[in-house]
C-alpha cells in the first residue's frame, strides 16, 4: 500500500491577499477590542486614535 502526499504552495496574489486579511482582523480586533475594553489604560492608550476613526467612545 502506497502512501500519497500532497503539497501546496501559494502563488504571490494568494499570498498577500492572506496578509491583507490577516492585517485587517489584526486591525479591527485592536481598534474595536480596546474600544470595547472597559480599562481606563487600554481607553487613554487607544484614545485619539478610536476618535480619528470615529468610533464613540464617551
Amino acid at each position: 500500500m502506497a502512501a500519497r502526499t500532497f503539497s501546496t504552495t501559494l502563488t504571490g496574489a494568494d499570498t498577500r491577499l492572506q496578509a491583507g486579511l490577516a492585517a485587517l482582523f489584526v486591525g479591527a480586533l485592536l481598534v474595536f477590542g480596546v474600544g470595547l475594553a472597559h480599562s481606563s489604560a487600554l481607553h487613554e492608550a487607544a484614545h485619539d486614535t478610536r476618535h480619528a476613526y470615529g468610533f464613540p467612545c464617551h
